[in-house]
């Protein structure tokens, strides 16, 4: 074990001679995600004349996004403007939240969430619970909103033109109990705010950089890898505990304002928010250190700046890998990432980036489309031993920001993610999402995720519902019986309920009210905007794995690259899962069976050895 303070010795003394508390009884299933800040002063100025004059002849990708478009050397790097499909539909035509047509306030959001996703649990048939935490694993790699976190916008600065808090009514059925009658929420900042924009309107603006390059274990920057490396460099940081591997402690402080709980530390600051993402942290870093002590045995001429970046290229193109030709079918539908160009049957090179399109995020998918997911995240996480046993379960609100649980059943919650089902991609949202989000510590209640996310919808200007029916394809809507082509009427009649008129109901709002398609997770204007962006995370992407050149791999190579499942990366990562199914995002059943992590297809990096 590396070199610790008596504190944290202490800890794990504290974490290997106990259990974590666990009911034994049959609970019902759910779990949680979304944007935190992180630690960097929000306030301090951004450098909006900062121009990359010239760019480093090398194979490997920056850790800020920079130089991967030759032409544009800081599209996609932190402190960037977000993109726009459609206008912004700001309240004053600038950059106050959006109001309804009429010039009166939309309704409450708080009102809108409890009204439109109740707590009903129904079980997806087919996929498991790290279809849902896949998901936000690549959303926390491509987007986090830059925003005044140190601000107290529910007390002493609630008068301040940054925040935008969610009032609580006398009447609300669960928070009143507890006295809550604000929830705090900052306004995200834009390049209005930092003077960096002529333009008319305000363009939120991202704190990480915008492609999906595992930027979220590695850093955003030179010197956030640096801290993030082993002493030895070819490796990243990690604690050794009981022989396994974990990530190491956040020097800077505890979780959950507990002063005796430790964070971990990654690429991320968000990355403590559920034990489940940091679940995946830690595979992912597992398996950089595997790669990495393989790639010096079989080439011991490397030095270890070689090493550690190869075994980094390698771990981005399995993940990207595993996104596209995995993940993405599940949540798009596989006949729409073909007919879209997204994704090609060849067994040979894509090579066909186009330095013309643009991979920033999209507003509407960071902010609407892209958190289609909630729906399925289940609150309550089941143990499971190698026989797939329920054996104990936990809340998943009782491990907001608590993640250190993970060191004592680690296996056993990544057997969780692939054997528990997500919940079904409906309206319905489960209460720890929709009541305890973010609840701290002994504390009664937390916060409405939906709520938030609603109203930070209204804070970027999202146009509005109806306007992305019409984009995406779809009759714009005169009444609002017109939705009904594609939601049911139970959700219709609660959007007339709830907003004056069609053109009032926000694309938050109705695009997760969409019936899903039949071979999809999303409604089809969700649909259309993950399509559009998919498409343009891959095609401007220069260091995009399926590209040929000395950026990217062999041929050979690549078709290795293309065994990688995210079945193979958990056996590869954890110690005594021995048997797992083939495809890890679908339920175990009579087509795919549980089968020995042996049979599973591997990486043969022997394809990378260069010095004999």
């Amino acid at each position: 074990m590396k070199k610790i303070s008596y504190f944290v010795k202490s800890f794990l003394l504290l974490i290997l001679t106990e259990t974590l508390q666990i009911a034994y009884c049959s609970c019902p299933f759910h779990h949680g995600p979304v944007s935190l800040p992180t630690k960097q002063n929000k306030n301090a100025p951004i450098d909006c004349s900062r121009k990359i004059e010239t760019c480093p002849e090398t194979n490997y990708r920056s850790y800020d996004g920079s130089c991967n478009n030759l032409l544009n050397p800081s599209l996609g790097t932190p402190e960037t403007t977000y993109g726009r499909l459609l206008p912004p539909n700001y309240g004053d035509g600038i950059s106050s939240p959006t109001l309804a047509v009429s010039g009166k306030e939309l309704p409450n959001a708080r009102k809108v969430s409890l009204n439109v996703y109740p707590d009903v649990e129904i079980q997806d048939p087919l996929w498991t619970l790290i279809t849902m935490q896949y998901g936000q694993f690549i959303s926390h790699d491509t987007s986090l909103l830059l925003n005044n976190a140190e601000l107290d916008c529910c007390n002493a600065d609630a008068k301040s033109e940054f925040c935008y808090s969610i009032e609580i009514s006398d009447s609300d059925p669960i928070f009143s109990k507890y006295g809550v009658d604000c929830i705090p929420l900052s306004r995200t900042i834009t390049d209005k705010d930092r003077n960096c924009s002529d333009k008319k309107t305000a363009e939120q603006l991202t704190s990480v950089n915008h492609f999906l390059d595992l930027s979220l274990v590695y850093g955003n920057s030179d010197d956030a890898n640096e801290e993030l490396r082993d002493s030895d460099k070819k490796k990243l940081k990690s604690l050794n505990i009981n022989e396994e591997e974990f990530l190491p402690f956040d020097p800077d402080g505890s979780c959950a304002g507990e002063d005796d709980e430790p964070c971990f530390l990654s690429g991320d600051s968000r990355v403590n928010q559920n034990v489940q993402l940091t679940g995946i942290h830690t595979i992912f870093l597992r398996e950089h250190n595997r790669l990495a002590q393989e790639l010096s045995v079989l080439n011991p001429k490397w030095d270890d700046e070689r090493i550690f970046q190869e075994a980094r290229k390698i771990c981005i193109a399995v993940h990207q890998y595993i996104s596209y030709y995995e993940w993405l079918p599940i949540i798009i539908g596989s006949d729409k990432l073909y007919e879209s160009n997204i994704l090609y049957n060849t067994t040979g090179f894509v090579n066909d980036y186009d330095s013309t399109v643009n991979p920033s995020i999209f507003n509407e998918h960071a902010t609407a489309a892209f958190r289609f997911f909630h729906t399925s995240i289940a609150g309550y996480l089941y143990f499971y031993d190698e026989s797939r046993v329920i054996y104990g379960v936990t809340r998943i609100s009782d491990h907001w920001f608590r993640p250190t649980a993970l060191i004592n059943f680690f296996d056993d919650l990544t057997r969780s993610l692939v054997t528990q089902p997500q919940l079904f991609s409906d309206a319905y949202h489960d209460k720890e999402i929709t009541k305890d989000w973010a609840r701290q510590p002994n504390a009664s209640v937390g916060q409405d995720l939906k709520t938030i996310c609603i109203s930070r919808g209204r804070d970027h200007g999202m146009a509005s519902y109806n306007d992305f029916r019409e984009f995406c394809g779809l009759p714009r809507a005169r009444s609002f019986d017109d939705f009904r082509d594609v939601m049911s009427l139970t959700d219709v009649i609660k959007l007339t309920l709830l907003y004056e008129i069609p053109d009032d109901v926000e694309l938050t709002v109705g695009g997760s009210l969409e019936t899903i398609l039949p071979t999809a997770l999303t409604g089809p204007t969700f649909q259309c905007i993950l399509t559009k962006q998919f498409y343009q995370i891959r095609k401007g992407d220069r260091f995009w794995f399926e590209n040929s050149g000395p950026t990217g791999f062999t041929l050979d190579q690549l078709n290795e690259i293309r065994k990688a499942s995210i079945a193979r990366l958990i056996c590869d990562n954890t110690k005594t899962i021995e048997k797992i199914q083939a495809r890890a995002f679908e339920q175990i059943s009579l087509e795919n069976v549980l089968v020995s992590c042996k049979e599973l297809p591997s990486i043969d990096l022997t394809l990378w050895c260069e010095d004999g």
